[in-house]
């Protein structure tokens, strides 16, 4: 790599960075599309993950609008040029793919493409994806292809460190679906342990005082009593239990991972638009990131079922000397004096125990038909 200028040195090294720094699975397909397309100056990169059926379980496009994306249709099938790069462990560089024998035609909506560079992004004998680039941004020699030798060589590198990338995305998702695995089997277990024996008892109990109700009516009250007690130790248990569960997520990506990943799942799952920003937090105290993130849970669970909101946004920030999180939504509002007045607390009464006992406060901020702001403040971040 000698030869290129510095400049081509600092654009590869900035690529092979940007691919390094992500975990998540899809956003490491992006940022290696991303990366190649810019790196070898093409209008367009694709890359795709094969499945086992003929077709892709991922296939991820730059330099293609949302809309063009939305107007050609399903994803592509294994054929023609894309069979050949997830069967042939070898790279294609084409003068114009629509004159190859193996091109297959694309649909309506799909952009015209002509010169081609397509590469197998391969783990030891195994072909992981094929990434393809198309009409590179320079004059063409006549019936010539755009993209040359120096291109495909640089290409393969990048390839070989999106390979790992890539590899190490995949181990690092399974890695965190044992761990979410193990942690339920932990808690099934604590569960068991704490609250069946209190369970059983408190269903004994209560059998013993529909026996004596209309013969005894003396010791099935004193039974009953029995149960009230039984239930709320059960109750004590149980909280207990659960409390002390820290969530694995937060030990291995941190507050805003473990917020950001969250909230994406709840975009998808729900009707409302729910979002994410985050500035200038620094990493906090273990019991801090768990109440900040068990307050959000509380507040988005809130919104999301009970209050008919459209949009649902969570801000985590860094204010002065203190952490800020911050739960906004427009939906159907309440009156919190209301609220507490019947009885119904929507988890006010939780989230307010745990910002205090991390020595935080928690404010609210709602009205009916105005939607509901709460915010939680810490020191420190």
């Amino acid at each position: 790599m000698s030869h290129r200028p510095p400049s081509g040195l600092a654009a590869v090294s900035a690529a092979l960075l940007a691919m390094s720094r992500h975990l998540e699975v899809g956003d490491v397909l992006k940022t290696i599309v991303a990366s190649a397309r810019e790196l070898l100056d093409a209008q367009y990169a694709a890359l795709g993950v094969p499945d086992d059926h003929g077709g892709f379980a991922q296939f991820v496009v730059d330099g293609v609008s949302d809309e063009q994306w939305k107007a050609i249709g399903p994803l592509p099938r294994q054929h023609g040029i894309l069979a050949a790069m997830l069967h042939q462990a070898k790279p294609e560089r084409l003068a114009d793919v629509r004159a190859d024998p193996r091109f297959g035609g694309w649909p309506e909506a799909h952009p015209d493409m002509s010169d081609f560079l397509g590469l197998p992004i391969t783990d030891g004998d195994e072909i992981i994806g094929a990434l393809f680039l198309a009409n590179k941004m320079c004059p063409k020699p006549e019936g010539g292809c755009g993209f040359t030798a120096e291109d495909e060589e640089l290409l393969s590198i990048l390839g070989q460190h999106a390979a790992i990338a890539l590899t190490n995305a995949r181990l690092y998702e399974r890695s965190r679906e044992l761990t979410i695995a193990e942690e339920r089997s932990r808690l099934a277990h604590e569960l068991h342990d704490a609250v069946s024996q209190k369970l059983f008892s408190l269903r004994l109990t209560a059998q013993a005082a529909a026996a004596l109700v209309d013969r005894d009516p003396a010791r099935a009250k004193g039974e009953l009593q029995q149960v009230a007690v039984l239930a709320a130790e059960a109750v004590d248990e149980l909280r207990a239990a659960v409390v002390e569960l820290r969530p694995a997520a937060l030990d291995e990506d941190g507050l805003i991972a473990t917020l950001r990943t969250q909230i994406q799942v709840l975009d998808r799952a729900h009707g409302a638009a729910v979002t994410f920003e985050s500035s200038g937090v620094r990493a906090l105290p273990a019991a801090q990131e768990e109440a900040l993130l068990r307050v959000a849970q509380e507040a988005l669970h809130n919104a999301l079922r009970h209050s008919g909101a459209e949009h649902v946004h969570v801000a985590l920030v860094r204010r002065a000397s203190a952490t800020l999180l911050r739960i906004t939504d427009d939906g159907t509002g309440f009156d919190p004096t209301a609220v507490r007045r019947a009885g119904r607390h929507l988890g006010l009464v939780s989230m307010r125990h745990r910002a205090k006992s991390v020595g935080g406060r928690l404010s609210v901020d709602s009205e009916p038909g105005k939607g509901a702001t709460i915010e939680m403040e810490v020191p420190g971040g």
